[in-house]
């Protein structure tokens, strides 16, 4: 069951869909003990539902991850990592999201990936809403949670000849969602 507080309407009533032109979902993990990697999914959906009962969730295709090397981006869809033959959808539900009168969300969540479950805490920003140059209402919403990519049963690493591992286990997500107001 799914719980949304705020001390403030979380978003206006409605059906809000993510743009995908103007959004993002992506994410970063520490490699070979010396930099921050990043990739993103290019195909991905969210929807949140505002009013007296909101939710939010959203999903990303794994065959869609980018990371700019076609090499790696084919090895992430095998089961080293996401395993994309078997698993072909990373999925999110809110459990609870708190809004502030500043915008600051605070909340909960189910984070699915290679069909492991397991819950993920939130923190992010939700704007106010405000209208387009074609008149279509918009909210914007970033979020950011930390996994343990290992919980996932996303473990594979190698050993990096200065010590450690290449990949971090601790995992920043991003979504950066620029919501639009689906017609009624």
């Amino acid at each position: 069951m799914s719980v949304i507080e705020s001390t403030k309407q979380f978003a206006p009533a409605g059906t809000w869909v993510a743009d995908p032109v103007h959004s993002n979902v992506s994410f970063e993990i520490g490699y070979s003990g010396v930099n921050t990697f990043r990739g993103s999914f290019t195909d991905f959906q969210a929807t949140l539902a505002g009013g007296e009962t909101p939710s939010l969730e959203g999903s990303a295709k794994v065959a869609s991850v980018d990371v700019k090397d076609e090499q790696l981006n084919g090895h992430l869809q095998t089961p080293d990592f996401f395993d994309a033959e078997r698993h072909n959808e990373i999925s999110f539900k809110a459990t609870e999201l708190r809004r502030s009168e500043d915008g600051t969300v605070t909340g909960s969540g189910e984070l699915t990936i290679k069909g492991v479950t397991a819950p993920v805490q939130l923190t992010g920003k939700i704007s106010q809403p405000a209208t387009d140059p074609f008149g279509r209402e918009r909210i914007g919403l970033a979020l950011e949670a930390e996994i343990d990519r290992t919980k996932y049963g996303v473990s594979w690493n190698a050993p990096n000849q200065s010590g450690g591992d290449y990949l971090a286990n601790n995992v920043k997500l991003i979504a950066e969602l620029a919501f639009v107001k689906a017609e009624a």
